[in-house]
């Protein structure tokens, strides 16, 4: 829409200018008042809008108003704090190391250090070198039914799929991904060419649509699976079970969006939108979803399988962890969504209100498996707002192996911002399907963006690594993150997130905090089964 509303001032200007040389400047004035009259009068007797009917003209001021408003903020009053989703301050720095500018601050922070919920890591008297440390991380993906394990880094790109990015800005993102030996997720829109473009490593999204490995009817198919999972470049597959964004909602692809291009990788019908299923048709079970697990593995030729869930009843995942148990079976990763939003488009309730948090989410997630003695199989993936090198060490702190970012990619390939990620009217070319918008995105310049982020995101997670005298981020724990509870007490990590004794839910003595939640879980059914049991007494007694 804006883009259109550009492009008629820019005629009615030319315009304005060709008619000054012909018209007299009486007939000007009819020129200018004559379309006013008009609209004032259509306005005082249309029926849709009360403002406009008793201020005709003057109320479409409002609507000006309200559609310059985020730019106004943005631009002009926005503090470097403020800004949301992610504050100026954060979106600066990721400007900063994707053009490999000057990163440093002057004067000391902005942030208000004795305001609740203020967190740091507690440096050490024997703070290492960068040189003192270990070379740079890798983590080793790939359990014991695992035969081609995947040396990742600890940053990442998350899921976006092609239809909700542009064609140059996946480009972009795989040739910068190629280039800085890091891993670009698809998104659950399948594996579009351009995710292969430049031989970067990919991990596979599958989600509940199935979308590159559906047959007809929307179900998953096996031989379209097996033919593209053996692809060189992807090296890791990972279910989709929920997203942060909008946990226990189908993905969606507007209709302005589904191209025909996107229609074809996808298997759908172009032109029309599309909306994933809320939960897989291939198992309803955790011990269906581990089998499902195992089978994805054979099929992949024993690659990395895993899946990613934003948490919500807290019972479901321990019925997953007790499905491993009784199956001997687990998966190679879990990657944990944050319920606090990403990319995708969503409703406003959903991003708001539904799903747990990143940081409590990750914690349980790494409870879960050390109390089931899971944990040396199963890696941990930490994704939601992750821009800076302090978000990943706090993650790597709570138990996240590695992390991945969607956001801070996005802002590395010159997204401003502009919340318009659902309308394709992206001003930058990065979340459109509009190829006069796309065009303006030039994937070679911003693939060396996004190489540039990610390794100086690194580097700054290294420098605070080292700041507390550790060698590795893999050597971070609870214990070296303190945030401010309230004005009278600060705490540990380890005080708010206690560490779960390893094997901890394989004996009868079950933390009282998680009591409720190992009860209700049952490895046969992702109900709670205490829930279900207390339902069907309730029913008996009405009836």
């Amino acid at each position: 829409m804006r883009t259109k509303i550009f492009k008629w001032l820019i005629g009615v200007n030319v315009g304005v200018v060709i008619l000054g040389f012909l018209f007299t400047p009486l007939m000007w004035l009819l020129i200018v008042s004559l379309p006013l009259l008009l609209i004032a009068l259509y306005d005082s007797q249309q029926e849709k809008h009360a403002i406009l009917r008793n201020f005709p003209l003057v109320g479409r001021a409002r609507w000006i108003i309200e559609d310059i408003r985020p730019f106004i903020q943005q631009y002009i009053i926005e503090p470097d704090t403020g800004g949301a989703p992610i504050s100026r301050m954060f979106r600066s720095i990721a400007y900063q190391r994707a053009k490999n500018s000057r990163d440093t601050i002057p004067f000391g922070t902005q942030i208000d250090t004795y305001k609740t919920g203020y967190e740091w890591i507690g440096h050490s008297l024997s703070a290492l070198s960068i040189s003192e440390m270990e070379e740079l991380p890798r983590v080793h993906i790939g359990g014991k039914h695992c035969s081609q394990p995947y040396s990742a880094s600890i940053l990442n790109i998350s899921a976006m799929s092609f239809g909700s990015l542009s064609k140059p800005a996946l480009l972009a993102l795989n040739k910068g991904a190629s280039d800085g030996g890091f891993y670009h997720n698809t998104g659950e829109g399948g594996v579009s060419p351009y995710h292969l473009e430049h031989s970067a490593a990919v991990v596979w999204q599958i989600g509940t649509g199935y979308f590159g490995c559906r047959n007809d009817e929307g179900s998953f198919d096996a031989d379209k699976f097996a033919s593209q999972a053996k692809h060189d470049n992807i090296k890791m597959i990972e279910i989709k079970l929920s997203q942060g964004a909008k946990p226990g909602h189908g993905g969606i692809l507007p209709a302005n969006k589904n191209t025909i291009e996107i229609a074809e990788i996808r298997g759908v019908e172009p032109g029309t939108q599309v909306d994933s299923p809320p939960a897989h048709s291939a198992f309803d079970s955790p011990i269906g979803l581990i089998k499902f697990v195992q089978q994805l593995r054979e099929l992949s030729g024993g690659k990395p399988i895993g899946f990613k869930l934003a948490i919500g009843r807290r019972s479901e995942f321990m019925a997953i962890c007790k499905a491993m148990v009784e199956l001997g079976i687990t998966p190679d990763f879990v990657t944990v969504d944050g319920g606090e939003g990403g990319t995708g488009a969503a409703p406003l309730e959903y991003s708001n209100s539904i799903g747990s948090p990143l940081r409590e989410a990750l914690a349980f997630v790494d409870d879960c498996l050390v109390g089931f003695g899971l944990r040396d199989e199963v890696k941990v993936i930490a994704s939601g707002k992750i821009i800076s090198g302090f978000h990943l060490v706090k993650n790597l702190a709570l138990g996240a192996d590695i992390c991945n970012s969607a956001r801070g990619m996005m802002l590395a390939l010159g997204c401003v911002q502009s919340l318009s990620c659902n309308t394709n009217e992206c001003p930058t070319g990065v979340a459109t399907q509009n190829p006069e918008l796309s065009k303006g995105l030039v994937a070679k310049d911003k693939a060396v963006r996004v190489k540039q982020f990610q390794h100086k995101t690194v580097q700054a997670t290294l420098d605070i690594v080292s700041s507390a005298g550790l060698k590795a981020p893999c050597n971070l724990n609870r214990t070296h993150i303190f945030r401010r509870v309230s004005q009278e007490q600060v705490k540990r990590y380890d005080e708010i997130f206690p560490h779960m004794e390893i094997g901890g839910f394989l004996t009868d003595k079950v933390p009282s905090k998680y009591e409720i939640d190992f009860a209700e879980a049952d490895a046969s059914t992702f109900t709670p089964k205490n829930t279900l049991s207390n339902i069907n007494e309730e029913v008996k007694t009405l009836c």
